[in-house]
């Protein structure tokens, strides 16, 4: 499936963080210009963040978790209220999937499939 999209899995309890509001944005010069968001579904994914039929331009993306409203539902306490990930989209390519590793205290990421 072309696009942008994410998992979110919470490594504290071992299953997959529902709820979580996730941000999409391309950088343009020196300015973030939103191009997409979404909630993570009951399976921690949101499947793609760019509007439908819209490609993936070459650049630096920036996807944003709010992560404070996540571990507020749970009364959890957190380091981290939001979580930024940059990365850069070569051209060419028709999907990135980033996945979030997340923990009250920390977190981990990387290029999925």
């Amino acid at each position: 499936m072309p696009g942008i999209s994410t998992h979110v899995l919470d490594t504290r309890l071992g299953r997959p963080a529902a709820g979580i509001r996730v941000q999409l944005e391309q950088r343009a010069r020196d300015e973030w210009r939103v191009v997409g968001s979404g909630e993570t579904n009951g399976d921690g994914r949101v499947l793609n963040l760019l509007p439908d039929g819209e490609a993936i331009a070459a650049g630096e993306y920036r996807l944003t978790f709010d992560t404070r409203q996540y571990f507020a539902s749970s009364s959890t306490a957190t380091l981290y209220p939001s979580i930024s990930i940059v990365f850069e989209a070569a051209a060419g390519q028709s999907h990135y999937h980033v996945p979030l590793l997340l923990s009250p205290f920390g977190y981990t990421t990387y290029r999925g499939s």
